[in-house]
């Protein structure tokens, strides 16, 4: 927990960007509709599971910046290629990227070397310095403030397809970016010393 506050407290620096990183899953939902006696299209509780995609989110607190896409899965390769294209292009000039995001199992550098020759792998993590959030602390991770907003603004409707998704998505992100609100993060190391105390060992 003192790791990841401890980086929320430096000062941007575009060379040493800290950016966090998150995923979160929608239901695509196929609902039915009827028309009424009046004329009026209602939409029946009555619905067809669609499936599920996956939303990627990569975000900059300080910058007030985002990039999010909609993927298929949440699988290893698919967190590789979106950290990789993050590292290609956002962050092609930073000297090392300190991602903040959770331990999941698809989250281990290994993957890396998986996904890429070792020489490719090699060269992505010298530029990248991790930091996962404690477990039961993902409330740690900035990026689920994004999905917090993203869902109450546009994501709280149905969606039938990847493509519906993905349109609200980058529209939503588009307008986010043009003016970007950096985040004012007030939890610090000091405060959860004394406010979760009780999860510090003690003698």
């Amino acid at each position: 927990m003192e790791q990841v506050l401890d980086l929320y407290e430096q000062p941007y620096d575009a060379d040493y960007p800290v950016v966090c990183l998150d995923e979160s899953p929608k239901q695509l939902l196929d609902y039915e509709t009827f028309i009424t006696s009046t004329g009026q299209r209602c939409r029946d509780s009555e619905y067809v599971r669609r499936g599920v995609v996956e939303l990627f989110v990569a975000t900059e607190p300080l910058r007030g910046w985002r990039c999010l896409t909609v993927e298929a899965d949440h699988k290893a390769a698919t967190w590789v290629q979106f950290v990789a294209r993050q590292m290609d292009s956002t962050y092609r000039e930073a000297k090392k990227v300190h991602w903040v995001m959770d331990n999941l199992r698809t989250h281990k550098r290994s993957f890396f070397y998986a996904h890429f020759p070792p020489a490719v792998a090699q060269a992505y993590l010298r530029r990248m310095d991790i930091t996962y959030t404690p477990a039961h602390g993902s409330w740690l991770n900035m990026a689920e403030i994004e999905f917090s907003v993203l869902s109450r603004q546009v994501l709280d409707q149905p969606f039938t397809t990847s493509e519906q998704v993905r349109h609200v998505v980058e529209q939503w992100q588009d307008r986010q970016n043009a003016r970007p609100k950096p985040r004012n993060w007030q939890f610090k190391t000091a405060d959860a010393r004394i406010k979760l105390a009780k999860l510090y060992p003690t003698s």
